[in-house]
């Protein structure tokens, strides 16, 4: 199949959201289930046994990012103490061992931590303590995230968590103890979910409403041989994503247009005015990366979207992704600017101004940019060069240099292992610089694109920071195809 071809069909599998990794963070809390009887409790359990990691730990294998391998195999470790079964406890001394290690690493997680850690963790350590699972080595390198937990929770003042605030996606995080937290008769979506995640979801059928059948509906519906990922459906995501690559390779021709129609008819009627779009499209809050990207799809392919939506997530100094969020998006300020770019705001604009300042203070070493959705700093900064290739290289001239001095010998990048997702980000980025005029070397491209053609295929590594690590496989696919469409073009 040609690489055109390889693109047309992309366009035609994509949309449904359920191309996800499985994440054993929350299949861990769908492992309790099982207390209830329910086969999805059972198979969730049969499924953690089988994915123990050589090292005792669960998470993302080929490499160790410690918030996640923490994370998970904490709410693995309780999951299966819970059951008390004694067929376990060599998988559960492992996890011990392994949680000690990731304990000690966190800070060689150069993103950051994973979603909702700081509100989640005390919960399950509390949990572990009470079952004998962790000692005090464990909990010195963790118990502030009880006391910043304790301030966060605070600042509601008597309020409930609703389904409109983000609180609602890590509803585990309440506890049993806390339930009063919860607004019952607000907190779930039409599809019988706890924010679309799988996680929250799971607690609500085990401890707020044990055996709810709406709950334990959607659960089955997105359930995989016992597994189940950290969000679903990823549907915005997998509409708006694989478009902007289209738009990036400049596949405007009548085939693609007409593939690509639907997905924009889609994204045209998740749009709320005003306030944007989610990633998820039955989700009731907004988010700014979601609204940014799509607008700019919206845009660049013709469809009327108002940018009230996109301003929305103006703040005093930067662009917000979520209300409330304890650290800005560095992907999200850039692609705010590349969608303010795309309505045509001029250089000396004052949203785009604020966008550049912002980005311009989170440079690491004044290079490049990490952020907290993905673990790589291949994306934010791809994405980044992209975005000011035409208009602004001043700001992105040095990551150029930076990413090209990081290429490895055989053509590929990789901030952990080589990888073909991180090398289609290099690879476009570097094509977009220059057909912007700017000098690449073309043997660096040569060798890039001919390591990535030998590596399109799947499993891809997940690099995307969710609850645990996970990879949106029609996403990368899409990176892959079309930075490979638009090497064979230039």
């Amino acid at each position: 199949m040609s690489l055109f071809e390889r693109h047309l069909t992309l366009l035609q599998e994509t949309g449904e959201g359920r191309a996800i990794t499985a994440s054993p963070y929350d299949t861990a809390w769908l492992a309790r289930l099982a207390e209830l009887d329910e086969p999805l409790g059972r198979e969730a359990l049969a499924w953690l046994r089988e994915n123990q990691l050589p090292d005792g730990s669960w998470g993302a294998s080929g490499f160790s990012y410690h918030h996640e391998r923490l994370v998970c195999t904490l709410a693995a470790i309780v999951a299966l103490a819970r059951r008390a079964d004694e067929r376990d406890r060599e998988q559960i001394r492992r996890g011990q061992s392994a949680l000690e290690i990731a304990a000690r690493s966190l800070v060689a997680d150069a993103a950051g931590e994973t979603v909702g850690f700081e509100m989640i963790v005390p919960i399950l350590l509390d949990e572990a303590r009470e079952l004998g699972l962790v000692q005090n080595s464990v909990g010195k390198h963790l118990d502030h995230l009880v006391r910043y937990r304790e301030t966060k929770l605070a600042a509601l003042r008597g309020r409930k968590i609703t389904r409109n605030v983000t609180l609602a996606f890590s509803a585990e995080m309440v506890g049993q103890s806390g339930l009063d937290l919860l607004d019952l008769t607000n907190l779930r979506e039409d599809n019988g979910s706890v924010g679309c995640s799988p996680a929250a979801t799971s607690f609500f059928a085990r401890y707020v409403q044990p055996g709810d059948p709406a709950a334990l509906a959607y659960l089955t519906t997105y359930a995989d041989s016992g597994a189940v990922p950290y969000v679903v459906p990823i549907d915005v995501f997998e509409h708006a994503w694989p478009l902007w690559n289209v738009a990036v390779a400049e596949l405007f021709d009548e085939q693609s247009l007409a593939l690509c129609r639907p997905h924009l008819d889609f994204l045209q009627s998740a749009w709320t005015p005003g306030r944007g779009i989610a990633s998820v499209a039955c989700l009731a809050f907004t988010d700014g990366d979601a609204t940014s990207v799509t607008y700019k799809v919206l845009k660049r392919f013709g469809r009327s979207v108002d940018i009230e939506g996109l301003l929305h997530y103006e703040e005093e100094d930067v662009f917000r992704c979520y209300a409330l969020e304890a650290n800005p998006s560095v992907s999200t300020n850039v692609h705010v600017l590349g969608a303010l770019l795309q309505a045509g705001r001029d250089a000396d604009d004052p949203a785009v101004l604020k966008a550049l300042g912002f980005l311009g203070r989170a440079r690491t070493m004044q290079l490049f940019w990490f952020d907290k959705w993905h673990v790589s700093p291949y994306y934010p900064t791809a994405h980044a060069i992209i975005a000011c290739a035409r208009m602004h290289d001043e700001l992105v001239a040095d990551a150029v240099f930076w990413m090209l001095s990081m290429q490895n010998g055989d053509g590929s990048w990789g901030y952990y292992l080589p990888t073909a997702e991180e090398t289609a980000y290099c690879l476009q980025a570097l094509l977009v610089w220059q057909r912007a005029g700017k000098p690449v070397p073309k043997d660096r491209l040569k060798r890039a694109e001919a390591w990535l053609l030998d590596h399109t295929r799947p499993p891809y590594p997940p690099l995307w920071i969710g609850k645990s690590l996970y990879c949106p496989n029609y996403v990368v696919r899409s990176a892959i195809v079309h930075a490979l469409l638009l090497a064979s073009e230039s």
